[in-house]
């Protein structure tokens, strides 16, 4: 769980860098909130908003799962803003292009991580 939560915080750190649109303004320790943040919605609320959304998913083909994470991303905006860290996308066609990067960069960082499987098995 500590390394998802560190996949995301880079994550969001490179979809401020080349995203206009999404910004950050405070430390390190505010960045690692965010990060946190973003984690727990995608944990909690996600999975709810993608069953109520199944059927557009179905049609969609999936596609529909980009709008979900950019809703989830202009979520973390906002409640980033509740507690003052310096967290703000300005719009939902940034929240969905800040979405794609977080994406990408997560999948790309999760595949580079060695599985819990491998740890395991060499101990």
């Amino acid at each position: 769980m500590l390394v998802r939560w560190i996949i995301n915080t880079i994550a969001i750190m490179l979809a401020i860098k080349f995203v206009p649109g999404i910004s950050y303004a405070g430390d390190w320790w505010g960045m690692l909130l965010v990060g946190l943040i973003f984690g727990l919605i995608n944990a909690l609320i996600k999975p709810l908003i993608t069953l109520f959304t199944l059927p557009l998913l179905v049609l969609s083909l999936g596609l529909f799962t980009f709008v979900i994470n950019a809703l989830m991303l202009l979520m973390t905006s906002l409640i980033s803003a509740e507690f003052s860290l310096g967290f703000h996308v300005t719009g939902f066609k940034a929240a969905f292009l800040g979405a794609l990067v977080i994406s990408l960069v997560g999948m790309v960082l999760s595949c580079l991580m060695p599985s819990q499987q491998q740890h395991i098995q060499r101990n």
